[in-house]
């Protein structure tokens, strides 16, 4: 068996995975094309949200950070990040955008977790900048993604549940 079969085995259409860089999507089925001499299979995912098609090479699917939905485990382990106490530093705003940026782009559930978490503002704990709110936003809109399609709900519903998820957490803290 090639990597590649090995590999369409794992990516089936219509299931939901997430490309780092642009969350989750669903697989919509394979092709083959012909680039310069050279047959490649692709994978195609769609991405709703984004209205966007994206064609990856089955073959560089892995090195590209394409996986299948995080399990039941892993969201279980990126809601107990959630309910983790914030972690506040003083570093210049820049720098932590960028630790931001990287957790994001990561792919990693639990990191993305952990932006959402401290970056997560109660009404009564003052005003985010531009750039806070909208990193805030990225990264909850990641994680719910991946929360709806695990709990087979609508993502405005899941980000009401991890909100209220954040907000019940530091209640308890308080």
């Amino acid at each position: 068996m090639t990597k590649n079969q090995d590999l369409s085995k794992k990516f089936v259409p219509g299931d939901f995975v997430v490309y780092p860089s642009h969350g989750v999507g669903k697989i919509i089925g394979t092709e083959k094309r012909k680039i310069e001499e050279m047959e490649l299979d692709l994978l195609i995912v769609r991405f709703e949200h984004e209205r966007m098609t994206l064609r990856v090479p089955l073959g560089k699917a892995a090195e590209s950070g394409l996986r299948t939905l995080s399990s039941r485990v892993q969201m279980d382990e990126a809601i107990v990040k959630l309910k983790g106490k914030p972690k506040v530093r003083k570093t210049m705003w820049s720098r932590r955008a960028q630790e931001y940026e990287t957790k994001i782009n990561s792919g990693s559930l639990v990191f993305i977790a952990e932006v959402v978490r401290d970056l997560y503002r109660k009404d009564d704990q003052g005003e985010q900048s531009y750039s806070e709110r909208q990193m805030y936003q990225a990264a909850l809109e990641r994680v719910a993604s991946e929360f709806s399609a695990i709990e087979n709900t609508d993502k405005d519903t899941a980000v009401i549940k991890l909100e209220n998820i954040i907000d019940n957490t530091s209640e308890e803290a308080a």
